[in-house]
């Protein structure tokens, strides 16, 4: 891993307070990167283990830093693949917490070659795993127009989606639309008009990336999955960076802790009502502070939410 791409974990301080780590306990950290949190993590346990996940095998090579430790390993995975990975670790509902640190990494961004970002020129890749799945160009050059506005507007909440998508399908009918700087000014040229805070690819990127990745599909498996993973009192600790992830969390969280929404007047004991439940909410949304904000500009966008399993 080049040393040039310089990651600062968000909400480290406010992350491990949500997991209340014990010594002792077993942990697993779902999206490993670069292992910020995973080092912090291991710092606290005496005899307990953590297990790491990732797909991107740059944050495999990275995880090499904790080879030697026997408290550790990690599997290149999905997270969404949180409850295989239990399984095959031997842990299955025992886990004291799980951490799940969504969205791509600031190594991923500041390395052109992934394709993840528009301020540096590079291949238009986006694929967490960069050895699986189609590339965003590949998507891009066989995408059904309907499809891509789909995308565009879902995933990246673009009120100019159906422009943009025809501005790319008009573009590839005679040059094909490889790199991420080809992308962000055919978005620019687009978009009629300019949000002076924010680049006009901005959503359009994000988009692309989210749908490449099948990222919001995985986050909806893996919380799923955390249920079987998590022994009773244990934590559920996830970060996400934008409102489509967020609002996955917190509807998650809702149901698992207060059920399903009933008309009321049911005859039904409160025993009942909670038969179905498996977490309870712990405290409220946190966000950065402005201080961790000025130090790493990009976790302006951070929303914690914790929850325990009943």
């Amino acid at each position: 891993m080049s040393e040039e791409f310089k990651h600062i974990s968000v909400l480290m301080t406010e992350t491990l307070d949500a997991l209340a780590i014990k010594p002792d306990g077993i942990y697993i950290d779902g999206t490993f990167g670069r292992g910020g949190h995973s080092g912090e993590i291991l710092k606290r346990l005496t005899s307990g283990k953590l297990q790491a996940i990732d797909q991107d095998p740059q944050a495999i090579a990275a995880a090499q830093r904790f080879a030697d430790d026997p408290r550790f390993a990690i599997a290149h995975s999905r997270f969404s693949n949180l409850k295989e990975v239990a399984e095959q670790a031997e842990i299955l509902g025992q886990v004291d917490g799980i951490l799940l640190d969504i969205g791509v990494s600031s190594p991923q961004l500041d390395d052109a070659d992934r394709g993840f970002s528009f301020m540096k020129d590079g291949p238009l890749d986006m694929r967490m795993n960069p050895e699986a799945g189609r590339s965003a160009a590949q998507w891009l050059a066989e995408a059904e127009l309907e499809d891509m506005i789909f995308v565009i507007k879902k995933y990246g909440e673009e009120k100019f989606a159906t422009r943009i998508a025809r501005k790319i399908v008009e573009v590839r009918e005679h040059t094909p639309i490889l790199t991420t700087a080809q992308l962000a000014t055919l978005v620019d040229e687009a978009v009629p008009v300019k949000d002076k805070h924010k680049h006009p690819a901005t959503r359009t990127f994000q988009a692309i990336r989210i749908y490449i990745n099948s990222e919001l599909e995985e986050i909806q498996t893996a919380l799923q999955a955390s249920i079987d993973v998590l022994k009773p009192g244990g934590r559920l600790v996830v970060i996400s960076f934008h409102s489509l992830e967020d609002r996955i969390v917190k509807q998650f969280i809702k149901k698992q802790s207060k059920g399903e929404a009933l008309p009321r007047g049911l005859p039904l004991t409160d025993e009942q009502l909670k038969q179905n439940l498996t977490l309870k909410a712990v405290g409220k949304a946190i966000k950065p502070s402005e201080q961790e904000i000025a130090l790493n500009p990009r976790s302006r966008s951070s929303v914690l939410r914790v929850a325990e399993k009943l």
